[in-house]
């Protein structure tokens, strides 16, 4: 009779969200309560719909969702000034006509051409714009541009909640934030934003199974999208300092700068200027809509104070970046249990949107995977949201009064446009404030009371303490593993 070591282990009995999250089991109230006590999801067989086909079916119907919220524009063209009001703007169409993408130029290929985003944005915004049939930037075209690039963007968005929900564990059910959430069905489509998202949740993904390498490739692919990705290796070595293992921050690091300059090096040999168009642009653009520095601008502007240009804005947000940096860093290295790899990535993103001289609508699609894994808690999910989709309509009528002197009635005046900033900001703050007292008070994480350490964090899953810091901020090594406290 075979051992118990032999026997064949049985599927994990996963978290069910109406019994789990308290905002959520209010709302079963009408379909009968919440999954009773006797049920085991995960261990019995859930027929056709499983987990993920159920959130491949949400995701496709947010996606749809996304794109019916584009109707007016896909009906009536993309004109200023009712593409704000309408809320149907997007980059897609804009920059195919303005960067010569409906008559066949390649970003970084086609000599002379300028892109202000890096390589492989600008490749993908030129390959997406072959797949249009026929020439010039007939209305037809750029509807089709649009369509292409939105079919494109929800297969994406399908791909990062399929990697989301297979690095959560017991949790799969989390990922469900990332199919539904308003943030993405609003600012899916205005760019390309989506794609680097999916990157950096494969490169996480790549990184929890313990596979280094490809998480290294994911990452320097991510950064050539966009930069944000590669805020993941400072996570990694705020872990590989407090665990004292180094060789997944060498061998992921050194992966994603090989790809990196694979991909970035022939354009900087072919074409220097071209390729340090989007350095050159983002240093000497004055600071964005929607950034705490443009708050700043257009109230210092009211009150006859000196406002902030482009060299000051770039210091000040390179500094309160960094001291953000250094305090993370504190923090990861101080708590009394290590933090988990998400919510350090997390606190890094957010730190860096937040400070950053520019805001883009579309930049909650970069946190959206992170906050369901870091912290997967509905209502305060829910509530982040709210105060992004507030900003979201008060950016557009306050774009369309200052771009092209629309109505009235459809605008809105400074000091609330303001304030719908500070809304946002002030309610991304309080996301990183929550993930900040469960790394201070292990308690609160509800991610670990599965009797799991870091389901995202591969080599660092269950690994000793090598160096903490105490709250006095002194240097503590632990010697070994056997006086090392285990998580």
């Amino acid at each position: 009779m075979p051992g118990p070591s032999s026997r064949r282990r049985l599927p994990l009995r996963i978290v069910v969200p109406s019994r789990n999250d308290p905002l959520l089991r209010r709302f079963t109230e009408l379909v009968g309560g919440p999954l009773g006590r006797r049920t085991a999801p995960g261990i019995v067989r859930p027929g056709f719909f499983t987990v993920e086909r159920v959130l491949i079916l949400l995701t496709t119907l947010a996606a749809l969702l996304s794109v019916l919220a584009k109707t007016p524009c896909r009906v009536a063209g993309w004109a200023l000034p009712d593409y704000f009001y309408m809320g149907c703007y997007s980059d897609w169409p804009v920059l195919f006509e303005s960067r010569g993408l409906a008559d066949g130029v390649l970003p970084f290929l086609t000599p002379g051409s300028s892109f202000e985003y890096p390589v492989l944005m600008g490749l993908l915004a030129g390959a997406t714009a072959l797949l249009v049939p026929g020439a010039g930037a007939s209305p037809e075209r750029t509807l089709a541009y649009f369509d292409v690039n939105a079919t494109l963007a929800a297969v994406v968005w399908i791909i990062t909640v399929i990697a989301t929900a297979r690095m959560c564990h017991r949790r799969p059910w989390d990922a469900a934030m990332v199919a539904v959430a308003p943030g993405i069905v609003l600012a899916g489509t205005v760019n390309w934003d989506l794609w680097p998202a999916m990157v950096l949740a494969l490169a996480m993904l790549s990184f929890a199974r313990g596979r280094l390498v490809a998480a290294g490739v994911l990452i320097g692919l991510g950064a050539a999208l966009k930069v944000y990705p590669v805020l993941m290796l400072g996570a990694i070595l705020l872990l590989a300092i407090r665990t004292g293992r180094f060789r997944p921050l060498l061998v992921t690091g050194g992966s994603a700068a090989a790809v990196w300059l694979l991909v970035n090096v022939p354009f900087m040999v072919s074409g220097f200027e071209s390729w340090a168009h989007f350095l050159g642009y983002t240093r000497d653009r004055e600071a964005g809509y929607s950034s705490l520095w443009y708050a700043y601008n257009v109230t210092a502007e009211g009150g006859g104070l000196p406002q902030l240009g482009p060299g000051p804005a770039n210091t000040l947000s390179l500094l309160l970046f960094l001291a953000a940096c250094l305090a993370i860093a504190v923090l990861v290295l101080s708590a009394p249990r290590r933090p988990r790899l998400a919510g350090i990535i997390f606190l890094v993103v957010a730190a860096f949107v937040l400070t950053n001289k520019v805001y883009s609508p579309q930049f909650v699609v970069w946190l959206v995977p992170l906050a369901a894994l870091a912290h997967p808690r509905w209502r305060d999910f829910l509530l982040w949201q709210f105060f992004e989709v507030l900003h979201w309509w008060a950016i557009w009528m306050y774009l369309g009064r200052i771009t092209s002197g629309g109505e009235p009635q459809h605008n809105i005046d400074t000091p609330y446009y303001v304030l719908a900033v500070l809304g946002h900001i002030a309610a991304t703050a309080y996301l990183m404030f929550l993930m900040v007292r469960s790394m201070l008070h292990p308690e609160h994480d509800v991610v670990r009371r599965l009797d799991v350490d870091d389901p995202q964090g591969g080599p660092f899953d269950n690994a000793p303490d090598r160096f903490v810091l105490d709250w006095r901020y002194r240097a503590q090594p632990i010697a070994s593993a056997a006086e090392g406290r285990r998580d």
